[in-house]
């Protein structure tokens, strides 16, 4: 095991670096025009679809002359409504759901180069303008997880431990009378790997609490900060929504139908250990058995939809950060509009206020020479971020 972690490749090498900012400038880019596309009266099947061949299209693009280098999703667009909390991505052969105005629009989605993850998730709600300012419970959500999720980014450092997160994102969650929705996790990311070891877990129950390890930030690690909020009491439940996003794991046993063996190969070959959409199979009847017994057998896992109660509204915003030597560098995210959003609720505690008054920009370092090549595509991350 230690050889494995020895070869690992970390962000102390620059050229890992610049291939997370690759796939950080990707998904920001394709975010922006997955959300250009949520208007009253679209489908969300087809922005997911949409979003989906954006991520192909665009990590396409890069290290064209290295044939091998495996690239593209990292996480398939899903884009979750009002009290769905996530992974809403229909398939074909399910319900569909059209966009209205006053939705509450959540857009989850992630690419990667050479196995080196950048995801993200943004929420807005169509219709919100400058002249129409949303208010009531959705200003609350919406101010809740995105000071929750910028005291996180604060506090992800080297040094400072998981928990101090799990009890921020608490406090400012309760200052707007919002609730984190229960034993959700961050994980750690590396290299070919969205669910690392380390993670950071919001309102986790007396039980998770037992269970669940602290761990303390390093420097060269690289995290995917998940912040979701709900105006209700925050806790997720399935329904009847069929789940379409999935993932191979390591486990090993010999699958017995044809269908389920044909399956697993071509998500081994095609999405390694990345996860991926029943809906990108060209039979989706067959890849649906095949998957079935694959689960059955901790071969492949689901990313379960989830829902808040009918009357509530969940927001998220998720990032990735790099912990670098000079401090935490957010390589995603989009800006938060914050005057289309008018809440009576504000933070008060002092501690809050002092974590968030703080910078939550690295210190600016002396760069090391990098080749022409690597300066643009620095350059033209640092100016999405």
């Amino acid at each position: 095991m230690a050889d494995k972690d020895d070869n690992e490749k970390t962000i102390a090498e620059d050229l890992v670096v610049t291939k997370y900012k690759m796939a950080g400038d990707i998904v920001n880019r394709v975010l922006k025009q997955v959300i250009a596309k949520c208007v009253a009266g679209a489908s969300v099947r087809e922005i997911c679809i949409y979003g989906d061949e954006l991520l192909v299209e665009e990590t396409g693009k890069v290290f064209k002359r290295e044939k091998d280098l495996k690239k593209g999703v990292a996480f398939p667009t899903c884009v979750s409504v009002n009290n769905c909390i996530c992974h809403f991505s229909p398939l074909h052969s399910e319900p569909d759901y059209l966009l209205k105005n006053n939705d509450v629009v959540k857009v989850d989605l992630g690419a990667h180069v050479d196995g080196f993850i950048a995801v993200v998730a943004h929420t807005i709600v169509l219709g919100a303008s400058q002249s129409s300012k949303v208010t009531g419970k959705i200003a609350n959500v919406m101010m809740a997880a995105h000071y929750a999720s910028e005291a996180a980014l604060r506090l992800l450092k080297a040094g400072n431990e998981t928990y101090t997160i799990t009890d921020t994102v608490q406090k400012v969650a309760e200052a707007y009378k919002c609730k984190p929705i229960e034993g959700m996790l961050s994980h750690q990311l590396k290299q070919f790997k969205i669910d690392g070891e380390k993670t950071i877990i919001q309102n986790p129950s007396d039980a998770q609490k037992k269970e669940h390890e602290k761990f303390e930030f390093a420097t060269h690690e690289v995290y995917a900060m998940d912040v979701l909020v709900s105006s209700g009491e925050g806790v997720g439940r399935e329904m009847d929504t069929r789940v379409s996003v999935y993932k191979k794991t390591d486990e090993t046993y010999q699958l017995k139908l044809k269908a389920s063996r044909m399956f697993y190969s071509e998500v081994t070959h095609k999405y390694g250990t990345m996860p991926f959409n029943l809906r990108n199979f060209e039979e989706e009847k067959k890849a649906r058995l095949g998957v079935t017994e694959c689960v059955n057998h901790k071969l492949i896992e689901p990313f379960q939809v989830l829902y808040e109660k009918a009357n509530e509204v969940v927001v998220q915003f998720k990032f990735t950060v790099l912990l670098m030597p000079n401090g935490p560098h957010r390589i995603t995210g989009l800006p938060f509009e914050m005057d289309l959003y008018q809440s009576e609720l504000a933070i008060s505690d002092p501690e809050l206020k002092t974590i968030l008054n703080t910078s939550a920009k690295a210190n600016k370092k002396k760069k090391k020479k990098i080749g022409k090549a690597e300066e643009e595509i620095v350059g033209e991350v640092e100016g999405e971020a």
